[in-house]
């Protein structure tokens, strides 16, 4: 297959590259202009060519472009988690209509419908998130090659000659793991980041399927295959991160917090029914209520009434402090006159 593709004359694929850069350079324009803006914010803390003034505006970066994403980021997990609850059904249309694939593919297409849920829905944002992940990991790259990648930093070389040569716990930002000998500081600071880039990668699928998903949908194939991705992600993060430079690292990272940050946001303020998370949501919402109910102030007590079986209400003397009290005085209730006819007022 490689070989087949390698006949093919590079010309045919001309058009496809000027297509892809003419999608990509705004994005490159965006990304570049943001990490230039946030350099210039932290420049007067740490001083131009500080690792720290990198960091910082790679974090930042990545911070404005996942909230930029957010919409996106809760379309999808709504999606994911809508799809996952139904698998039950799904499944129990798939044996109900085993023997006939077209009414399978009508039902199950009717189930989607009357549930809201969409297949596409939880790829569509994926697939609008990586145009733009793509851009922020091309610029990082390049630059920590020494090579400009968007118009900010192709009109100020100097940064990027600046970024490439900028330093971190004794590691410059442009290094990679590989290669290892002489193991250093270089290495130290890789397994560290590719380390702590994994783990909030596995924990941040763990806590959807465990936290978030009903024990119905954590059964089947389609469940299988989440559990198998759980373990495959963080692995191929793993193995790939020997190759990418201390600035990637750090944006990968960074993104894997604020997703995991994000999401466990989601889940404990809007989970679905029937799981842990919905559980735990249910216990707090009602400790919040006793709390309400016993905070609200109760209705003074107006003691008993005059003329009923208790004592009467006492007032203070005229002139004293308050200590001695008397009996109030009993109301006088006027008797009205009786109506008489004019022969009895004569008479």
């Amino acid at each position: 297959m490689i070989e087949a593709l390698s006949l093919i004359p590079m010309s045919i694929w001309d058009p496809f590259i000027s297509i892809g850069s003419a999608i990509m350079a705004p994005l490159y324009w965006v990304v570049s202009g943001i990490l230039v803006f946030f350099h210039a914010v932290w420049s007067p803390v740490f001083g131009p060519n500080s690792g720290w003034t990198w960091t910082l505006s790679i974090v930042f970066l990545t911070i404005c472009i996942r909230v930029a994403l957010i919409p996106l980021f809760v379309r999808q997990i709504n999606s994911s988690r809508q799809m996952q609850v139904l698998q039950p059904k799904v499944r129990e249309l798939q044996k109900k209509y085993a023997h006939d694939r077209e009414k399978l593919g009508a039902e199950t297409m009717k189930l989607y419908r009357e549930n809201k849920a969409n297949p596409l829905a939880s790829c569509l944002p994926l697939l609008l998130q990586m145009p733009i992940f793509l851009a922020l990991f091309r610029v990082l790259n390049s630059a920590a090659d020494g090579v400009p990648k968007g118009h900010w930093l192709v009109v100020n070389p100097d940064l990027v000659t600046s970024l490439s040569q900028a330093t971190i716990f004794g590691a410059r930002i442009s290094d990679k793991f590989l290669p290892a000998i002489p193991f250093g500081s270089v290495q130290l600071v890789c397994i560290v980041l590719i380390i702590a880039m994994t783990v909030t990668l596995f924990i941040t699928q763990l806590q959807l399927m465990r936290k978030n998903m009903p024990p119905e949908a954590l059964e089947g194939p389609f469940a299988q295959q989440q559990k198998m991705m759980l373990y495959i992600f963080p692995i191929i993060f793993a193995v790939g991160g020997i190759n990418f430079p201390v600035g990637v690292l750090i944006y990968w990272l960074t993104s894997n917090l604020w997703t995991m940050g994000q999401q466990f946001y989601i889940i404990r303020r809007n989970p679905a029914p029937g799981t842990p998370a919905y559980e735990a949501w249910e216990i707090r919402r009602k400790a919040k209520a006793e709390h309400r109910a016993a905070q609200r102030p109760k209705p003074e007590d107006p003691g008993p009434e005059p003329g009923g079986n208790g004592a009467r209400p006492k007032t203070p003397l005229p002139g004293g402090d308050g200590a001695a009290v008397a009996p109030a005085a009993p109301r006088v209730v006027r008797q009205q006159p009786r109506t008489q006819s004019r022969s009895q007022r004569k008479k």
